[in-house]
């Protein structure tokens, strides 16, 4: 099966998984998660950044420990350091980010529980968590302060412009064999044509694949992030 078919597949199996954006029309599951909290959390009284992490296909199940294979549950484990709470969820095999309402109780959870502030929430998420981000944004076009999707798409485009006060930076290696280059290009040419190009940064890595977990590393995208705030 060559690359263009093999696409094609992960992009409409994606796509048809995502076309229910609506969160009062889905079940609310729990979905388990892991968390990061700031190395001087316990000894403050002030209120933090949360960073909402959607992690790729191949992490899904109930081993929360599968979520350490890349992105910020990896770099947390490997000990490193952030100003800002991570909540990582895991999505049980079977399912997309776009099949229950996960945000809603998960949000709930974390706003009761620990010290957050709400004008800075942010999601981000790689390949199916891309998918996620720019689905889950449409859907609670609200309550995030920016979004960072990785190689992801969305095939709930035509609601695009329900994101246009919101800052969006994305990422797509051009030479992506698993999700279309042009899923993004598409959905950033749509979002702009709305919201007008300062609210959305696109980064085209030229011929770069589907692995760009990299990322995650740089602390440029964080500092992006926290920048905005409602």
């Amino acid at each position: 099966m060559n690359r263009f078919f093999l696409s094609l597949l992960f992009v409409i199996s994606y796509g048809l998984a995502g076309a229910q954006t609506n969160p009062e029309d889905k079940t609310k599951v729990n979905y388990p998660y892991s968390l990061y909290l700031p190395k001087d959390y316990p000894a403050t009284k002030r209120s933090y950044p949360l960073v909402i992490y959607l992690h790729g296909g191949s992490q899904r199940g109930s081993d929360l420990t599968k979520l350490t294979e890349y992105g910020p549950p990896q770099l947390v484990s490997q000990g490193k350091e952030f100003p800002f709470i991570i909540a990582s969820p895991q999505c049980p095999d079977g399912k997309y980010w776009s099949t229950d309402n996960w945000l809603d109780p998960l949000y709930s959870d974390l706003i009761t529980t620990y010290r957050i502030d709400p004008k800075r929430v942010y999601l981000t998420g790689i390949s199916m968590g891309g998918y996620g981000t720019w689905q889950t944004a449409i859907a609670y076009p609200d309550r995030f302060a920016a979004i960072l999707p990785l190689c992801g798409g969305c095939d709930d485009s035509t609601q695009i412009c329900r994101l246009k006060h919101l800052p969006v930076w994305t990422f797509h290696g051009t030479a992506d064999d698993k999700v279309a280059f042009g899923l993004t290009d598409r959905l950033v040419k749509r979002l702009r044509g709305c919201s007008g190009k300062d609210q959305v940064r696109f980064t085209r890595l030229i011929n770069e694949g589907h692995e760009i977990q990299y990322l995650y590393q740089q602390k440029k995208i964080y500092r992006w992030l926290l920048k905005h705030h409602q």
